[in-house]
């Protein structure tokens, strides 16, 4: 007998996790389901630690190979088959392994949704929506569901990512041609001027002395920011850094706001798909909060959870968290008050992703101009710097 960690929820929606002892985990997972509760997922104890250091699968390669899998299914092939082949013809190795990995489990008895579960790298909702259609019967009509539910999450990030790209590389280069002229031509023009011997402005002398201490430190300073990025990122993977860095990333003016849009339309969109597959509302609210990138949004909605459990409506449960914006919240009170929540809950990602998308637009075209006009200030400042020496030599050697 092996031992096994299970995570499920009984008729009142309690979630919890238990160690049992079982042959196998589908025998667990069978045992359970027919006690009358629902199974989230079965895995080997021990297994949890490992989970979390693995790398996370590229989402484009998992979309293709989603793709491909609904397809196989579709024509009819059973599932290991289809996993089979596709493992065959996986060229990112760490993809091809986990699929040899599922295919393995799956034939011992395990579930394609644990098995997915187990590898601890696959988006939860991915892994909830194959629960979901395991036990509805309709695993092709959830992989659909989801497919459709990547294309537009990936969509939407490939527009935002493309806004980002002009702006960061504005600073990048501006960063580079101020270190250039502070780091190589300023110190140039001070061995020139002092050669000279001439009598140097109080902005210039202070240009010269920053771009020698920038020649002495500049690569102990460089170190120093690499090693304290290095430490923060660490830091900002933790629990406490991640709810500190997302806290203050929600409170920054204008960025804050698009972040807190951003959020509530992927959540929504996650927990529509879900509801959509069949889930429960509370396990799919659970999903949902484990799914989104923001901690403050995703605790507050766990928070709701116990409300929602108690039979609150979702409307009242999210309005008590105080973080979601009243707009997403009437919507859903109207989707729910109508028997249409994941219709509704689609139109609120739907509004959401166009408000950030219109907002990213525009404070793009103020941050790229605003960018430039400091470079222009910074490198007109430097050079006038150097040129007025020169400037007032020549006004001096005419006025001989």
């Amino acid at each position: 007998m092996n031992e096994f960690v299970i995570k499920l929820a009984d008729e009142r929606g309690r979630v919890q996790e238990q160690v049992q002892p079982a042959a196998s985990a589908e025998e667990l997972k069978q045992k359970f389901l027919q006690a009358g509760y629902y199974v989230y997922w079965v895995k080997p104890r021990g297994l949890t630690g490992a989970k979390s250091r693995r790398k996370k699968v590229k989402l484009e390669t998992f979309l293709i190979f989603n793709q491909q899998f609904l397809t196989l299914i579709r024509a009819g092939l059973p599932i290991l088959t289809s996993l089979a082949l596709l493992s065959k013809r996986q060229k990112d190795p760490m993809l091809r392994a986990q699929l040899e990995d599922v295919g393995m489990r799956v034939k011992t008895g395990e579930s394609l949704s644990s098995a997915f579960e187990a590898q601890g790298s696959f988006p939860v909702i991915y892994t909830t929506t194959l629960l979901a259609g395991e036990r509805a019967g309709n695993l092709g009509e959830v992989l659909e569901r989801f497919i459709g539910f990547q294309r537009v999450a990936l969509t939407f990030r490939k527009k935002l990512v493309a806004s980002l790209i002009y702006p960061v590389l504005l600073v990048v280069a501006a960063s580079v041609l101020v270190s250039f002229l502070i780091g190589f031509v300023v110190p140039r023009f001070g061995e020139l001027f002092l050669q000279m011997g001439t009598k140097l402005p109080t902005f210039t002398l202070f240009l010269m002395a920053v771009g020698k201490d920038f020649q002495k430190y500049g690569l102990y300073g460089a170190a120093v920011l690499l090693v304290g990025g290095f430490l923060f990122y660490r830091w900002s993977a933790t629990d406490a850094g991640a709810l500190a860095v997302d806290k203050a990333r929600l409170a920054t003016p204008m960025l804050g706001g698009i972040w807190l849009k951003y959020q509530v339309a992927l959540f929504s969109r996650t927990l529509a798909t879900l509801l959509t597959g069949g889930l429960p509302l509370v396990p799919s609210l659970e999903t949902a909060a484990r799914s989104i990138a923001s901690r403050q949004i995703g605790n507050a909605v766990f928070d709701g959870v116990s409300t929602v459990r108690e039979g609150e409506t979702l409307a009242t449960s999210l309005q008590e968290t105080k973080v979601f914006p009243d707009l997403a919240i009437e919507m859903i009170e109207v989707g729910e008050s109508t028997g249409a929540l994941p219709t509704m809950l689609n139109s609120v990602a739907e509004f959401f992703e166009e408000d950030v998308q219109t907002s990213l637009t525009a404070l793009m075209s103020l941050i790229e101009p605003a960018i430039l006009i400091v470079m222009g200030v910074i490198v007109a400042a430097i050079l006038i710097a150097l040129y007025l020496p020169i400037i007032s030599m020549g006004s001096a050697g005419l006025g001989q």
